[in-house]
């Protein structure tokens, strides 16, 4: 039995500290950090050259405005160039994009996903710096200068934009759940920059060092995550810029915010693979502790902790008295209160108090079913893009 209630603690501990208690360590390693060392300033009176590359998958609905939000971008004349890579793209893409003869548009007939388009232009890519964006995410005009200020640091080798999702008060309920995730995972990157780096960069997003690109092979699911990872792999920090931002659209349906989730997820568990090292804390002391805390634990430990801390819930409210019998209830009341907002979502009503436990619920059994795709070796590089509640509209 006292083996039992060790496993039982020890776990829930794991689960707490995965989701909770890492935000609220890592926000008071930083403060004292603040105390201790001084913020170097940075300079932005010489700007770099930059290249944006702009990787689009038949994105006819957003890639006029898309190229129109780049080229608005405040940056100084003649140091921006634009590259949209299309490959497989069998709408109106291209012909979309060759419109404007201030990009360079480099189209392929040949679909082998984004990770190889990517690959396939950083040949062509003669600028220090290197910013990757999504096709269907708007830009802020300043986001420029204020990734490209980062590398006036040496030791920086890049830099991670914050991704916001547009709400108005006609969204989706799902959209409700995603934006409030991307919120907390926003404050995260920030605490994790400040202590030293960000744990993996998202693609709508997200910059470099030209030098330190590094081709991760064509059936990475997780490019831009692994990219960045490796940059830190190599004595580099990845910053965070909140200044810099992607502004989306939330997913159209539960349906298809699912879809990406376990899409996502299977590559976590691949990028976890291929990172392995980085789990050797001796080695990488601080980037393991922050991407064991932050990413490693949520993705690959707590979904499969969840079912035991219950199992054992149960034995040890029979067993073992009052305490674990509170808890029990408590457990199932968070579910119940999962389960509802599961249900009200589906229906399109939004109810801001069971938000947080129908999207932890529905984040853990993505991840079960995006780790059964990548031990089947299921999950494609060529993922199905999750339509956008703003792109029906716009196809209407």
């Amino acid at each position: 039995m006292l083996v039992l209630k060790i496993i039982f603690w020890l776990s829930l501990f794991v689960v707490f500290y995965s989701y909770v208690g890492y935000g609220i360590l890592i926000g008071i390693l930083v403060k004292l950090k603040q105390i201790f060392v001084k913020k170097a300033e940075r300079s932005v009176s010489d700007l770099p050259e930059v290249t944006l590359i702009i990787a689009a998958y038949n994105e006819e609905a957003y890639i006029a405005e898309k190229i129109k939000n780049s080229l608005a971008l405040t940056y100084p004349e003649g140091k921006l160039r634009i590259f949209i890579v299309t490959d497989g793209s069998t709408d109106k893409t291209p012909e979309i994009a060759a419109g404007f003869p201030e990009v360079t548009v480099m189209h392929s007939p040949a679909r082998r996903g984004k990770v190889a388009a990517i690959n396939r232009v950083m040949e062509f890519v003669k600028t220090p710096i290197v910013v990757f964006s999504d096709a269907n995410t708007f830009l802020n005009p300043e986001c420029l200068i204020n990734i490209t200020r980062h590398y006036a640091d040496p030791q920086t080798g890049g830099v991670a934009g914050e991704k916001k999702i547009l709400q108005n008060s006609n969204d989706k309920a799902v959209g409700s759940g995603e934006g409030l995730y991307w919120k907390y995972e926003s404050f995260l990157k920030k605490m994790d920059s400040e202590f030293y780096s960000v744990v993996g960069a998202a693609g709508e997003l997200f910059s470099i060092r030209t030098e330190l690109y590094e081709h991760v092979g064509d059936n990475v699911l997780l490019d831009d995550f692994v990219i960045s990872l490796r940059i830190c792999r190599k004595g580099y920090r990845v910053a965070y810029e909140p200044e810099a931002f992607a502004m989306e659209s939330p997913s159209s349906s539960l349906k298809e915010e699912e879809k990406r989730k376990i899409r996502i997820s299977a590559g976590g568990f691949q990028s976890i693979w291929m990172l392995r090292d980085l789990l050797n804390i001796f080695k990488y002391p601080v980037l393991s502790f922050q991407y064991i805390s932050h990413r490693v634990l949520r993705w690959a430990v707590c979904p499969f902790l969840l079912p035991l801390i219950l199992a054992l819930n149960v034995v040890l409210a029979v067993t073992a008295g009052n305490l674990y019998l509170y808890i029990l209830v408590g457990q199932a009341a968070f579910y119940l209160m999962a389960f509802a907002g599961w249900i009200l979502a589906e229906r399109n009503i939004r109810n801001k108090f069971l938000y947080v436990p129908y999207y932890f619920l529905f984040i853990n059994l993505s991840l079960y079913k995006g780790f059964n795709r990548y031990l089947k070796g299921q999950q494609t590089v060529l993922w199905e893009k999750a339509t956008r509640q703003d792109e029906i509209t716009r196809t209407a």
